[in-house]
């Protein structure tokens, strides 16, 4: 059964493939200038919560705790997101709380008010991005998503590149944590300013998507949880910069410096592996992260057990792995569920995922006070079990 939707576009496609192309890009700057802004203060809150006192437990916990909230309240934000249609409004609430409190980093006096405020960042980014991911999903329709999420993450990472090596050259020239986080109230400022004016511009995405077959489901499909386990078993396995980072300052691996420039690294692993991946998932489908997984999970045994060259080349395949679960499992979601739910599902699957990935931070922090290899076994572990998922998710995923 087909929606013959035409919109204000008509069947001008030309109009409408330079529309969604200019959506697109406006949203990729709005996350070049956040990622600039919370990857950057991301590339050092793990030394920075040692140099206030925290354990390695604590770090993993702050982490973990982060990422349960900032993935957990997608569930609540993307409901609301469907049942109110305010998607715009919603974005900007979420971008405005999870880019300010970066700044306010640099007055924490200790580290229980700095992991309120990681966790505060990571709420932020809860409350904007099933909303914003809806919106994309009608951009990138008549592009290929794959291209079009893909192209999206390449544009994020730039910012996620250019962020860290900003906080790399405060740390250099001036040794300070508090300067590092307070210079990126700049980026911060551009992103909210290029966020309404994309609203101002384009007030109705979802016009941009056109002609889309309705999924006739009283709830969402048996492909879509087989999915959401596939890569809740990559999260699980997945270790947070923050705990690598305490790791590269513990053993001397990376000075403060290098620190951000190795995070940097993995960042322009990220955009590239974003592009690639993007287009092969355009062509080949589910299969192209059965391959993925099997890279990424050589990461931790590079990073964690190795010195300096391989812990570097074990940061870029953690990039690679990042940039395909920031973009890819992004665009696979939008295929799987009614266009009208597609709020909601982002919710559900980031809700899924970020629980895993809470639980999988939490035990790779205590692993690492007891044992670093039963920490590198977990992690390879998990990423492996992954493949057989992905294998019967192939067998039902329709692009």
């Amino acid at each position: 059964m087909m929606e013959n939707k035409s919109g204000p576009y008509g069947n001008d496609k030309a109009l409408l493939g330079r529309t969604a192309w200019r959506l697109v890009i406006l949203l990729g700057l709005v996350s070049l200038f956040a990622d600039m802004t919370y990857e950057g203060a991301r590339s050092i809150t793990g030394p920075y919560l040692a140099v206030l006192g925290a354990s390695a437990t604590v770090v993993g916990i702050v982490a973990g705790f982060g990422e349960l909230i900032g993935y957990g309240l997608r569930l609540v934000s993307g409901y609301f997101s469907d049942r109110t249609g305010k998607y715009w409004t919603i974005t900007l609430l979420g971008y405005g709380l999870n880019l300010f409190v970066v700044p306010l980093l640099a007055l924490a006096g200790s580290w229980e008010i700095a992991a309120i405020l990681i966790v505060g960042e990571r709420m932020g980014k809860a409350i904007r991005t099933p909303a914003r991911d809806a919106m994309l999903s009608h951009a990138t329709h008549t592009l290929g998503r794959g291209w079009g999420f893909g192209f999206h993450e390449a544009m994020d990472q730039v910012g996620a590149v250019s962020g860290p090596l900003i906080v790399a050259a405060v740390l250099y020239f001036k040794e300070s944590y508090q300067t590092g986080f307070g210079i990126l109230l700049v980026p911060a400022l551009f992103a909210l300013g290029v966020l309404i004016t994309a609203k101002l511009l384009y007030p109705r995405p979802r016009d941009l998507e056109v002609n889309t077959p309705k999924i006739e489901t009283q709830g969402l499909r048996r492909v879509f949880w087989l999915y959401l386990a596939a890569v809740g078993l990559v999260a699980v396995g997945y270790a947070d910069y923050p705990l690598i980072a305490y790791h590269f300052k513990k053993v001397s691996i990376a000075s403060d410096t290098w620190i951000p420039i190795f995070y940097a690294v993995a960042m322009g692993m990220d955009a590239l592996a974003a592009l690639i991946f993007g287009r092969l998932f355009d062509k080949i489908g589910i299969s192209v992260l059965v391959f993925v997984s099997l890279l990424s999970s050589l990461f931790a045994p590079l990073v964690f057990l190795g010195g300096h060259f391989p812990a570097l080349a074990g940061t870029a395949l953690w990039g690679v792995g990042v940039g395909a679960q920031e973009s890819i499992m992004r665009a696979a979601v939008a295929g799987m569920v009614p266009v009208d739910r597609r709020g909601t599902a982002y919710g559900v699957f980031n809700t899924g995922y970020g629980l895993l990935w809470f639980a999988g931070s939490v035990l790779m922090g205590v692993l690492y006070d007891i044992s670093v290899p039963y920490l590198v076994a977990f992690s390879v572990l998990m990423q492996l079990a992954s493949i057989p998922l992905f294998l019967l998710v192939r067998k039902e995923f329709i692009l």
